[in-house]
């Protein structure tokens, strides 16, 4: 019987533990609980009261209350106030100083700069009243130009933020000039970076916008070693001649449309009937810097291309001598084993000195495809497919005679890949660094693998150096900033020992 007592006080106990756990746990939760509220209650909620700032707005800037200065600027007149146009260090030093007006209700404000209107002084007075401001794009070169006057960083940083997301090909020209004569540097870097990947690929098609861009910079365009050059040098040259003309021809923007770089009205240069170069007339005298920028040792390996520079009679004849007279060393060099190749070359020389070219690629395909021009015997095929970029060196024994026969030839390149938003922005971009690379013949190499962000159409711009570049640069219009690194030891002693054994061949042909 006992036992059976036992039991069943048993379950008993375990329910009375059992509700002092429970009891416990509620208390512990209470507590929790108290705690929380107590912390929501003592922390303080700011919350923003959107009329107060309207009506300010309101009755003080639109309505003029209680103003206590009149600020007279292109012939309107805005009766506002000394506390909140403080917050511009213009009037603020105005106000406070010894100038006449910190003790006077009138002043009078003398704008010289033609990018200031009316409307833009209405916003940028209206936004000292407010917490935000509303910028119209079409309007904001002047809001910018207005802003940098009173001195307002922080509607400066809101201009340039506008500025940067809206743009595009009818805009870029426009915000790049209005950045660097206001000194706002990240629109201007933002906009010439537009530049160099649409330069070619848009405006080439585009007389309009190719029209509005200035001489000073299109020189700095076509200097770029970053330059998005779709084919070769030659469209280059094909677009500043086309650019040159609708400078030298102002059209209408509706006659602008209609002409293209390659229409029959680019005849112009080659119908004169005199025997000077245009460069060297007083009307191209302004735009040779521009075409001094070409790299012309890349525009002379293919006889299309000096025809074309020939029958245009832009360029002087005697530009080209240099260059012509470096292909011809660089060609028998390679022809006699003595230039196997770039190898130990300093970044910026590179740079200066390099191929340009490029191609868009409308979709994701497979795809084959080589740049024209003689590149002293080494026929470089670029291969693409959905996720890499290869380079292959094709070699054809029926071709042998303007092929090199060397087992490896080497050279430098490097590949820059872009897809661009609906604005023609970039997207994503993925360069790489300068790769150098040693094939055998009809030998690949992979040089670049697509990163996943990369969408197509892709712009691909490659950049090349196949032979050692010249001790003094090519291209007038760059100054090279330091030598072309000079040969390593090992370098030095292989060269002499080729040296040695081409002048003993030499001697057992002469024999």
């Amino acid at each position: 019987m006992g036992n059976v007592v036992n039991k069943v006080t048993s379950p008993i106990k375990a329910m009375r533990g059992t509700k002092r756990k429970r009891e416990d746990n509620d208390s512990d939760s209470n507590e929790e609980i108290n705690d929380l509220l107590d912390k929501s209650l003592a922390t303080p909620k700011r919350k923003k009261l959107i009329s107060t700032a309207k009506y300010i707005y309101q009755a003080l800037f639109k309505e003029e209350r209680n103003s206590d200065i009149t600020v007279h600027a292109l012939g309107k007149v805005w009766r506002l106030h000394k506390v909140y146009l403080s917050q511009s260090p213009y009037f603020a030093s105005m106000f406070n100083g010894s100038w006449r007006e910190a003790d006077e209700d009138y002043v009078h404000i003398e704008i010289i700069d033609p990018k200031i209107t009316i409307e833009s002084l209405y916003s940028v007075f209206g936004s000292l009243y407010m917490d935000e401001v509303s910028l119209e794009p079409r309007e904001i070169v002047s809001i910018l130009a207005t802003a940098t006057l009173f001195q307002l960083d922080s509607l400066i940083d809101r201009c340039a933020e506008v500025m940067i997301e809206t743009t595009n090909a009818e805009t870029a020209v426009r915000y790049y000039e209005a950045a660097c004569e206001y000194g706002v540097k990240n629109v201007k870097q933002s906009t010439f970076g537009w530049l160099l990947v649409n330069l070619l690929s848009l405006y080439y098609k585009n007389g309009k916008w190719l029209r509005l861009i200035s001489i000073e910079l299109m020189q700095l365009l076509v200097t770029s070693p970053d330059l998005f050059v779709m084919q070769t040098e030659l469209s280059l040259y094909t677009l500043l001649r086309f650019w040159m003309f609708l400078k030298l021809h102002p059209l209408s923007d509706e006659e602008c449309e209609k002409v293209t770089a390659s229409d029959e009205q680019l005849q112009y240069f080659a119908n004169r009937t005199s025997t000077v170069a245009f460069l060297s007339t007083p009307k191209g005298l302004p735009y040779e810097r521009c075409f001094r920028a070409l790299r012309l040792h890349n525009l002379l390996n293919h006889h299309v291309d000096i025809r074309v520079l020939k029958q245009d009679n832009i360029i002087p004849l005697d530009w080209m001598n240099e260059p012509l007279f470096q292909q011809w060393n660089s060609m028998l060099l390679v022809d006699q084993s003595l230039d196997k190749g770039p190898k130990e070359v300093d970044d910026k020389v590179f740079l200066d000195t390099c191929i340009r070219c490029g191609r868009t690629l409308p979709e994701n395909e497979y795809l084959k495809w080589r740049w024209t021009g003689f590149n002293f015997g080494l026929d470089l095929i670029l291969i693409s497919d959905t996720k890499t970029l290869r380079v292959k060196r094709h070699h054809r024994t029926e071709n042998e005679r303007l092929l090199s026969l060397q087992v490896k030839r080497q050279f430098l390149i490097r590949v820059s890949v872009a897809s661009l938003n609906d604005l023609r922005q970039v997207k994503h971009q993925q360069t790489t660094p300068i790769q150098q690379i040693s094939l055998e013949k009809n030998e690949e190499a992979m040089l670049i693998m697509f990163d996943k962000e990369l969408t197509y159409p892709l712009l691909i711009s490659v950049n090349m150096l196949v032979v050692s570049p010249p001790r003094v640069s090519l291209n007038p219009a760059i100054a090279l900033a330091s030598p072309i690194a000079g040969p390593s030891k090992q370098r030095r002693e292989a060269a002499a020992s080729d040296d040695e054994e081409t002048a003993g061949n030499s001697t057992a042909l002469a024999s």
